[in-house]
């Protein structure tokens, strides 16, 4: 595993600590960091996050998130006995959206009859 790789690993672990525990904000309660991935100079980290909320109060979060990411970067280097921790930039991650989204597409696309699953025979050899 590469270096970045490895750093964002033990990134994610702390963040997600940090920002469940040590952040005082009630509306960052329901942050859930699902990823970071860091830039190979190891300069810069981008924390993927899931977020509930409204478009107003998602963007309400990932502001107060932005602003909390000195702290947290502070604890992070600290946590990790790091000179230089990344600087963090938090960004939502829609991946588990989407994924809901394309389901209910489907969903609805079968109900209407304009949709139907095969099922997919296994061949044992």
């Amino acid at each position: 595993m590469r270096r970045p790789e490895r750093l964002a690993v033990a990134l994610k672990e702390e963040i997600a600590e940090v920002v469940g525990f040590e952040l005082e904000d009630p509306r960052l309660s329901s942050v859930t960091v699902t990823d970071v991935t860091v830039t190979d100079d190891l300069r810069d980290a981008k924390v993927f996050v899931l977020v509930n909320g409204t478009d107003d109060e998602i963007k309400k979060i990932l502001k107060a998130l932005q602003h909390a990411a000195i702290f947290v970067r502070q604890q992070v280097a600290m946590n990790l006995s790091m000179r230089h921790a990344p600087h963090l930039f938090f960004v939502r991650d829609t991946a588990e959206e989407n994924a809901s989204k394309i389901g209910s597409i489907l969903q609805d696309l079968k109900s209407k009859g304009e949709f139907e699953e095969k099922e997919v025979e296994s061949h044992d050899s």
